[in-house]
């Protein structure tokens, strides 16, 4: 018995003189090297933590800086030690590491004594890991590993991961206060239900930030650190309340350096939890904020932006960046409010969908994508987490592409008031059906005779615009196109609207097809189509011919308030200004002549504006692109449903829906979204005059 007792005796010594060496001579080679790359990169993080980045929480906002949507991959909000209330670091030292403010990262007497019990038990009974220790392995483990085996191999219950954590954590204490090494330690520890970091779980438990924390909630906050996962409070309160209660006796014990009162203890041990159902913790990326029903397609559509222009996903998710987005909320208010007014959220097999974009020379920037679905993941309350707005679509805007036949008409010296024939039918001499001739004829109402290249796109003959096509040319008129700012519509994506591979495997690009089988029927925009890309166009003809990305990025600043520039492409002159100038001078007829007309009656339209309608063959979707020198935009209604057939127009204050053969046109929903959301979106700004437009003369006298 003695003997055994003197055997573990002088165990004991050799491990404990196995540590100490460990802490004091010289890092070598092997595992040795391995420990010194760890605490090289664990020095960095001295003073305020800046030269060590850990994941942070990236907000985006709207244009006025209102958050829309987070990302991260762990939800953490790190905090500075003035931003520790002292009961939570009375909490956590009195909990974790009582003798925290004296010892120089490893408590000898500690760790002498654990060292002693595990030996004497023949098991681990005791950790005795300080602080600061903690840290080191929290850090490893979800900071510096970037994948599962890192993580796990930084918890393993070795001895060399122990002396690891010791090294480096005689090293922090060398670099850093101890104030920096605890407020560092609480930034990084997890609190459950997916939180990091006091800041963070100040906000998910109790809606509030880590200086207000009262004695009760942060005692609770260190009682969660120990086991978060079987602590938690929401799911095991009982255990929870028990715990925070013994770490609150504790916070009063007199030989803590920062503790409370026995009276305080009392009284703190009286409160409920007080955690907050639900939890504060804020929605990770682009369902649930506030109107994230609204926003979520917006969101979406930076989240891609970003992806494809500098910041990736993963990237997003870590790096605690910033991102001003250019969304206008009365714009997107507006035109969220027109399309689900013309066709309610949860109408059966009816999508609405409207994009804004604010015209310029330097910038498109994007105001609004909606669309009468909520954004989210629930079907049977009318939503969809598929970006319907900004992507391409399965179906055709119409007439609307009538525009890219006039533009490449244009651009080859004709003029807006040139004559165009228009017969009741029109029998093409170079685009067949098959192999039977192409024949094409206006839709009902739209009656042959001659007119004007003007008064033909307010009035939308098929027959003289495919006979157009053919003057101009079906390459131009799709190249046209793609210049004016359709340009994932017509070289991005198959013709099915699948987006194209970069290997090339399911190609060839939708506008290599239409030229490819000299598709006469280009021009009457049969093909998929984006909406942003729609209202882009418009945004193109009123910047004087300068294409611009359509961009939803104001700003984006890193976690430290650094700005971040993006490799977004660069505006270009994608026509000449004399052929925007003649386009929207052709297109300005749309509201008071063409088909627009009834709409902009409806609300007392005054303003000059440029518009073109568009319905495909079987009524299965209608546009309508439209646009002030101030705001442009487009919006397609079509059938979403899993078997898309013909739109009836219901009529008056009724919605449309489905109906087998279809009657509905650009002029009706579609048009009615854009004037109802265009009308307030407008409120306030002046009159504007049309590209092109001649100056007004002097009063009479």
């Amino acid at each position: 018995m003695r003997s055994g007792v003197l055997l573990k005796m002088f165990g004991l010594c050799v491990l404990a003189g196995v540590l100490v060496a460990a802490l004091l001579l010289p890092v070598a080679t092997g595992a040795g090297a391995m420990v010194n790359q760890t605490t090289n990169a664990m020095s960095k993080m001295s003073s305020s933590l800046a030269k060590r980045e850990m994941p942070q929480v990236s907000t985006v906002t709207d244009r006025n800086g209102k958050p829309i949507a987070y990302f991260f991959r762990d939800y953490r909000v790190e905090t500075r030690p003035d931003q520790v209330a002292d009961t939570m670091k009375a909490a956590i030292t009195a909990v974790e590491d009582k003798r925290y403010w004296h010892h120089g990262g490893v408590d000898w007497h500690g760790t002498i004594r654990a060292l002693a019990t595990n030996i004497g038990s023949g098991e681990t009974a005791q950790g005795a890991s300080t602080i600061t220790q903690q840290y080191v392995k929290n850090y490893l483990v979800h900071v510096a590993a970037t994948t599962e085996l890192e993580a796990e191999q930084a918890k393993e219950t070795t001895v060399a991961r122990k002396l690891r954590e010791a090294k480096i954590a005689v090293e922090l204490e060398r670099t850093m206060s101890k104030e920096e090494i605890l407020t560092g330690y609480l930034n990084v520890v997890p609190f459950g239900n997916q939180t990091f970091g006091v800041g963070a779980a100040s906000q998910t438990y109790f809606g509030t930030t880590p200086d207000k924390l009262t004695i009760a909630q942060s005692a609770l906050l260190a009682a969660v650190v120990n086991q978060p996962g079987s602590l938690n409070p929401n799911s095991n309160p009982q255990d929870a309340l028990a715990r925070r209660n013994l770490v609150i006796d504790l916070m009063a014990d007199s030989n803590n350096d920062i503790r409370i009162t026995k009276e305080d203890a009392e009284i703190a041990k009286q409160e409920p939890l007080g955690v907050l159902s639900p939890l504060g913790r804020p929605p990770n990326g682009c369902v649930g904020i506030g109107d994230g029903t609204t926003d979520g397609f917006f969101c979406t559509y930076v989240r891609d932006y970003l992806e494809r222009y500098g910041i990736d996903t993963d990237r997003l998710k870590v790096g605690g960046y910033t991102v001003r987005t250019t969304l206008d909320r009365t714009a997107s208010d507006a035109s969220k409010q027109a399309a689900q007014k013309q066709v309610p959220t949860q109408t059966e097999g009816i999508a609405n969908a409207m994009s804004v974009v604010e015209p310029g020379k330097d910038k498109h920037k994007v105001r609004a994508l909606v669309a009468n679905r909520d954004f989210g993941n629930d079907p049977s309350k009318g939503q969809t987490a598929y970006d319907i707005v900004s992507r391409v679509q399965p179906f055709g805007a119409g007439s609307i592409y009538k525009i890219f036949t006039a533009g490449a008409a244009i651009e080859r010296g004709m003029s807006i008031y040139d004559t165009i024939d228009v017969p009741a039918s029109y029998t093409s001499r170079i685009y067949k059906n098959g192999l039977a001739p192409y024949t094409v004829h206006n839709a009902e109402g739209v009656r042959p005779g001659p007119r004007t290249l003007q008064s033909a796109l307010a009035t939308s003959p098929n027959t003289g615009f495919v006979a157009l096509q053919e003057r101009a040319g079906l390459n131009n008129a799709v190249d046209m196109a793609a210049k004016l700012g359709m340009r994932k519509s017509i070289n991005g994506v198959n013709s099915l609207g699948s987006t194209l591979k970069d290997d090339g495997s399911n190609g060839p690009s939708l506008g290599d097809s239409i030229k490819r089988r000299n598709n006469g029927s280009f021009t009457l925009g049969f093909t998929p189509t984006s909406v942003l890309e729609l209202s882009n166009v418009a945004a193109t003809i009123m910047s004087d011919g300068v294409y611009c990305p359509p961009t939803p990025i104001e700003e984006v600043k890193d976690r430290y308030g650094n700005p971040v520039q993006l490799n977004e492409p660069a505006c270009e002159q994608a026509v000449s200004p004399a052929v925007a100038t003649g386009l929207a001078q052709g297109l300005s007829k749309d509201d008071t002549e063409g088909t627009s007309r009834a709409a902009a009656q409806a609300v007392q339209w005054a303003r000059p504006m440029i518009g073109k309608t568009g319905t495909t063959q079987e009524h299965k979707s209608a546009g309508f692109l439209a646009a002030t020198p101030q705001m442009a935009g487009a919006v397609l209604t079509y059938s979403d449903g899993k078997r898309p057939q013909g739109i009836c127009d219901g009529g008056g204050e009724s919605p449309p829906y489905l109906c087998g053969d279809g009657n509905i046109y650009g002029g009706k929903v579609p048009a009615r979204t854009w004037f109802d959301a265009m009308t307030k979106i407008h409120d306030g700004l002046p009159t504007a005059q049309l590209p092109g437009t001649p100056p007004a003369g002097p009063p009479a006298p």
